[in-house]
């Protein structure tokens, strides 16, 4: 009796083991549609009419207007000396805290990564895409 039971036992080990069909993949259906293009936040001619261009940025490629100010690259120590932020060129390494001056940034796009200055001293690296 007890070997009827242990083959019994066994047999329904090996059964629980048995495989499953994996169930059968959607099909992909191709769509003639191309994907939508990135949402304008300001008309054209707005952006014309600031002095503007209307140019993708960021990662996601979204369009802005990009207005180029006046006073790019002038040496400053503080946000209130320019039109945009006062800032470190290039990817400066710079430790927060540390005393420094920077030029005024060349335009109103904000994407990539930037070092400000406040009071003369080098905020935190922020980079934004």
């Amino acid at each position: 009796m007890k070997l009827k039971a242990l083959l019994f036992a066994a047999g329904l080990a090996l059964a629980a083991c048995s495989p499953t069909p994996a169930p059968a993949p959607e099909p992909v259906v191709p769509t003639s549609e191309a994907p939508e293009p990135p949402q304008m936040t300001i008309s054209s001619s707005a952006c014309t009419a600031r002095g503007g261009t209307m140019q993708q940025v960021g990662r996601m490629q979204s369009w802005q207007c990009v207005v180029k100010y006046a006073d790019a690259g002038k040496r400053c120590t503080d946000a209130s000396q320019c039109q945009g932020q006062c800032e470190i060129p290039g990817n400066s390494g710079i430790a927060p805290g540390t005393a420094t001056a920077g030029v005024c940034q060349a335009d109103s796009n904000r994407f990539g990564c930037r070092t400000t200055v406040k009071d003369g001293k080098a905020e935190a690296t922020l980079c934004i895409d």
